[in-house]
């Protein structure tokens, strides 16, 4: 993994919000085939990085690098164009749609109508794709006309992800994917986040679930009071060493 080229990059990173430091000169990367896992108690930094990395808010200091070419997003959307997909903790799903319509939320396929002009949402090709499309990044969902409502909550994040990975080119973030999530369904979100990085994507996986942080990343990177303090191999960590990590407790 360490000689994959850096995929996704930020280079000493700073953001205040008033008086308050939110990052302090962060460095973090990302490859391509790598789950890293990031990790810090509230108020750590980890929304505030995610924000970065996602488009979502511009640092105040610091370079952001994607593919080995600096990027300046002004918004989520030059992110996303850019081939980097979040799913934030609510998942976004509208649950009164159907699978295939949530799959193409913000991207439907409309039909040519009379004489070219737009028509009709083209159900039968959303349908056809959302399915076929669940399907090759490794989810397993009901058919795809049934409403999101009617799934279990496993089955509803396994949508939310599928469409993160469905519509992602390169990066993919994932805030908190697993939470509030049974041990089984959430051993079927990790089983997709592992598909996803055998396809080459690299993923971000932001949980305070650890033992789910242990046991599917590869790298886990620390935030404390907005500054990086440990980025090291997964296996490099106990339960118990990443805990001190996170809270600093038990460290010289």
């Amino acid at each position: 993994m360490e000689n994959a080229s850096v995929l996704y990059e930020v280079r000493g990173v700073g953001k205040r919000y008033g008086g308050v430091v939110a990052l302090d000169n962060v460095d973090f990367t990302l490859r391509a085939g790598e789950v890293v896992g990031l990790v810090g108690d509230n108020g750590a930094g980890k929304s505030t990085l995610v924000k970065v990395l996602s488009g979502a808010h511009e640092p105040d200091s610091g370079e952001i690098y994607l593919d080995g070419q600096r990027r300046v997003w002004k918004s989520p959307h030059d992110a996303l164009e850019a081939g980097v997909e979040t799913l934030y903790q609510d998942s976004g799903i509208a649950p009164d749609l159907t699978v295939a319509a949530n799959v193409f939320l913000g991207r439907e396929i409309v039909r040519k109508g009379f004489l070219g002009k737009l028509g009709f949402l083209d159900e039968k090709a959303m349908r056809r794709d959302a399915h076929a499309e669940l399907e090759r990044v490794g989810i397993a969902v009901p058919a795809s006309d049934r409403p999101v409502a009617r799934l279990s909550g496993g089955q509803r994040q396994a949508v939310a992800i599928g469409r993160a990975v469905a519509w992602a080119n390169k990066v993919i973030i994932l805030d908190e994917p697993t939470n509030h999530l049974g041990a089984r369904q959430a051993g079927e979100v990790l089983e997709i986040i592992r598909h996803a990085r055998t396809k080459g994507f690299g993923v971000i996986f932001i949980s305070h679930t650890l033992p789910h942080v242990l046991e599917v990343t590869d790298r886990i990177v620390v935030l404390r009071l907005g500054r990086v303090v440990a980025d090291a191999p997964s296996s490099s960590f106990t339960p118990d060493s990443l805990l001190k990590a996170i809270t600093g407790l038990g460290q010289s």
